[in-house]
């Protein structure tokens, strides 16, 4: 039997990276937790603990703080490419770079120029990989919470003698999306792009009469498809946030669908991903990445 060293790789994970861009009495700040990884020929440091070809793990945060500085950050997809791009071309055992970055939202305070207050919990989200010549690009939204105060039923699933679910016909559907999505090529307005789809993914989510939230996941990722070419792929996780209507019989009071108890877990956990059939083969898009 022969013990082999499989894939792997390296990097610093969460750095966190604010910048504030003075435009005279005008700031406008950047809030982003950056994570870099590294792979190629690394095989003497797991056998031999050589560390010849290692780029510190402290080198690649300063490399973040440094490009920071030296050219504005700009849409979280670029800052990731030039990131990307500059380790595997200035380290010569390092073929393939994986930059991750959360961009976190703030809203400029009303009239004031250089105030702010802290958005929700939603992030915007982009992985980018990039092996020599070639990069793929996946942005998306995670933590965003959406809820339908009707319009949402779930009945007709199989009973058993464990089944204690009742059937609805119309109940509270929540959820906290996580959506992913593979762009084809770089020739994109990134921005625009991402307000596109987000607009999309909420309007289908309230639009769709759900007979189960996979049928809302599915409609949420066929509508991004059909309007904006530049996707090949979009990929979903969505926990259901369960509302349980409380029985108040014991108080002489009926519940109308008006009083819920919110449970946090368990949770059912739908996930599943929706793509073009002519899609261009994923390469190393979804490398690392969570899949299901």
């Amino acid at each position: 039997m022969a013990i082999v060293l499989g894939p792997n790789q390296y990097g610093k994970a969460e750095n966190r990276l604010v910048t504030v861009t003075r435009d005279g009495a005008v700031h406008t700040i950047k809030d982003l937790t950056v994570g870099t990884s590294l792979r190629g020929d690394l095989a003497d440091t797991h056998l031999t603990g050589d560390n010849a070809k290692v780029l510190a793990t402290d080198t690649q945060k300063n490399t973040v703080y440094a490009f920071a500085k030296e050219s504005p950050v700009g849409e979280i997809e670029d800052f990731a490419l030039r990131l990307g791009r500059h380790f595997v071309s200035s380290q010569e055992a390092i073929s393939g770079a994986r930059v991750l970055i959360d961009e976190h939202a703030w809203e400029r305070i009303e009239g004031n120029d250089h105030s702010f207050v802290q958005g929700t919990n939603e992030k915007r989200t982009t992985a980018v990989t990039v092996e020599r010549d070639r990069a793929w690009v996946v942005s998306g939204v995670r933590d965003m919470v959406v809820l339908k105060s009707t319009g949402s039923e779930f009945h007709g699933f199989p009973q058993d003698r464990y089944t204690t679910l009742k059937e609805a016909y119309d109940r509270i559907l929540a959820t906290s999306v996580t959506a992913r999505w593979r762009y084809e090529g770089e020739e994109v307005d990134w921005a625009s792009s991402f307000t596109e789809i987000r607009r999309l993914l909420l309007a289908t989510f309230a639009a769709k009469h759900s007979l189960s939230l996979q049928q809302t996941l599915y409609a949420m990722g066929e509508a991004v498809l059909r309007e904006r070419p530049e996707v090949a792929e979009v990929r979903l996780s969505m926990p259901n946030k369960h509302h349980f209507a409380v029985d108040l019989s014991a108080f002489g009071l009926e519940n109308d669908n008006e009083v819920f108890y919110a449970a946090d877990r368990p949770y059912g956990l739908i996930e599943g991903s929706v793509l073009r059939d002519d899609a261009e083969d994923a390469g190393s898009a979804w490398y690392t990445l969570p899949t299901f």
